[in-house]
C-alpha cells in the first residue's frame, strides 16, 4: 500500500505576509523609477506612506523567519520568497545608485 505524502498548503498568514512583501518592493521600486514629486499630491502621499512601507521592508524579513521556523522550514512556504524578495530590496534599495 503507497502512502502519498499530504500536499503542502500555504496558510492566509503566508499569503498576507508575501503581499505585503511585493507591495513594500514595488512601492519601493515605483519611487525610484517614477518621479513622484512632479505632482504635489502625489508627492505628499507619497512622502506619507514611505516611513510606514520601509519599516514594514525591514520588519517582514524578520517576520517571515520566525514563521518559517514555526513551520518546521518547508521550503514550499510562501515565508521563503518573502524573506528572499525583502532582502533583495533592501539590497537594491541601500546598494543602488
Amino acid at each position: 500500500m503507497k502512502e502519498h505524502p499530504t500536499p503542502f498548503k500555504n496558510s492566509r498568514t503566508s499569503k498576507i505576509v508575501f503581499l505585503l512583501s511585493i507591495i513594500a518592493s514595488g512601492y519601493l521600486w515605483l519611487g525610484q523609477v517614477i518621479n513622484v514629486y512632479s505632482f504635489a499630491l502625489v508627492g505628499a502621499i507619497f512622502e506619507i506612506f514611505w516611513l510606514p512601507i520601509l519599516a514594514m521592508l525591514f520588519l517582514l524579513p524578520i517576520v517571515s523567519i520566525l514563521l518559517l521556523r514555526k513551520e518546521k522550514l518547508n521550503i514550499r512556504s510562501l515565508y521563503v520568497y518573502s524573506t528572499l524578495l525583502s532582502v533583495i530590496t533592501i539590497l537594491i534599495f541601500f546598494l543602488g545608485e
